[in-house]
């Protein structure tokens, strides 16, 4: 029986539906997949358009309702707003390193988290469709970031589906090798860098200081995991968003303490360095991260750790380097590096299954170019200017070789303008789509 819940401004109701853990064998293994509905009060029983909501990530869960805020109160107004909690997030049935060592070991781990892309997450949600709208029912999408390139996914695989699709941040490359992709990201994470000494040039010498001291003496985080120099630098993930500067500022402020033996990192900076950092309550982020850019048809390698190897490509990231040189030492941006699973506690049981998927050769296509090119759903995309996390001059010509799409750039708002401007983005996209715009 599902479970019906009012807080303010919302009305939510559970449900869990069985999937199979490869569509290609329906009657095979099936797993649990959780969403939760939110309507406004009043209009539970009127005949609304369904929106579903695909979470960025991947492996993040959706967003948990407080009440009715942020974009959910434009939504409701037009819509029944669907959170799905994507294969292995949340409250599906998940899978983390407490849930797969019941998988066996690393290989059949890695055999199972193959199952876990955007392929799955899209025809989950195409039996979810069945059983709440019928076969001959329509929805709409929304796409965050990830949950974008799943929405291009879905334009590829179920576009019978759809009546429309919103995708904020999330217009992926369709042809970009992972390679590609961290050879565009590495120069927008410096821009973000300059960006960030500019605005804060007190903090070239701050971190010059952090680093210098962890390049000798790494620290231990409350969680038992390390602070690396090279962990230290993985902080700039917070340099996507629109407030991040200013939040890595301020954990930089209250970095040291007056110890016993002299100054040393404050509880205070190693704790904020461990939330930011931790992957404990979204494991599936790193383990996946660079699958999500493995197509057969683009390369026909494995991902073999992107991130890391490209890296190379831009000595201006070396932290050493920069030391010896008596340069600002640089952040890095959305990058998932192996070891990471030798620093984070919550990845380590993971190591091998991780290195088993960057190997992997045999991953699918994820978009169909040629239906794209023929797509008849219309979709309304905001692409940030100088996005970090997803290169702006990919997402437009994506945005160009999808038919039936209208693009809105706009440098007002970050990566993460859909939660933090009170519903103004979709808003947007909204008026766009109704022709208001």
């Amino acid at each position: 029986m599902s479970t019906v819940s009012r807080l303010p401004g919302i009305v939510t109701t559970d449900h869990v539906f069985q999937v199979p853990l490869d569509h290609r064998a329906p009657d095979g293994e099936q797993i649990e997949l959780y969403a939760r509905e939110v309507v406004a009060p009043g209009r539970v029983h009127d005949d609304l358009p369904w929106l579903v909501y695909l979470q960025g990530g991947p492996g993040g869960k959706a967003n948990r309702p407080l009440g009715k805020d942020g974009w959910l109160t434009r939504a409701l107004d037009d819509y029944r707003v669907l959170l799905l909690d994507q294969r292995g997030t949340g409250r599906s049935t998940p899978a983390t390193r407490q849930t797969l060592t019941r998988r066996g070991d690393a290989r059949q781990q890695a055999e199972y988290l193959a199952h876990f892309r955007a392929d799955s997450i899209v025809r989950d949600a195409e039996l979810v469709r069945h059983r709440l709208l019928g076969p001959d029912g329509r929805w709409s999408l929304l796409g965050q970031s990830f949950g974008g390139f799943c929405t291009l996914t879905y334009l590829s695989l179920a576009p019978e589906g759809l009546r429309e699709a919103f995708v904020t941040g999330g217009l992926a490359g369709l042809r970009r090798s992972a390679d590609e992709v961290y050879r565009a990201a590495y120069p927008r994470v410096a821009r973000k860098n300059a960006g960030h000494y500019r605005r804060f040039p007190q903090d070239v010498a701050a971190v010059r200081r952090i680093a210098a001291h962890l390049t000798e003496r790494p620290a231990t985080l409350p969680d038992g995991g390390t602070l690396t120099v090279e962990a230290f630098q993985a902080l700039g993930m917070m340099l996507g968003s629109g407030t991040g500067s200013f939040s890595l500022h301020y954990l930089l402020e209250e970095a040291w303490v007056d110890g016993a033996a002299g100054p040393e990192l404050s509880d205070t900076f190693l704790a904020g360095a461990q939330a930011q950092l931790s992957f404990a309550q979204g494991p599936l982020y790193a383990v996946l991260h660079e699958s999500i850019y493995g197509q057969c048809s683009v390369d026909g390698r494995g991902t073999e750790w992107s991130a890391e190897r490209v890296r190379k490509e831009f000595p201006e990231f070396d932290a050493a380097q920069a030391l010896a040189d008596d340069r600002p030492v640089l952040f890095t941006g959305e990058m998932i590096y192996p070891w990471m699973f030798e620093t984070d506690p919550s990845l380590r049981p993971l190591r091998e299954t991780a290195q088993l998927l960057a190997e992997r050769t045999d991953w699918s296509d994820l978009y169909d170019t040629e239906r794209l090119a023929t797509n008849e759903v219309p979709v309304f995309a905001a692409v940030y200017h100088d996005d970090m996390y997803v290169d702006t001059a990919h997402s437009l010509e994506t945005a160009d070789a999808v038919a039936n799409t209208r693009v809105w750039v706009t440098n007002e708002w970050e990566h993460d303008g859909l939660r933090v401007s009170g519903g103004g983005v979709l808003d947007r996209l909204i008026r766009m789509a109704q022709g208001e715009i």
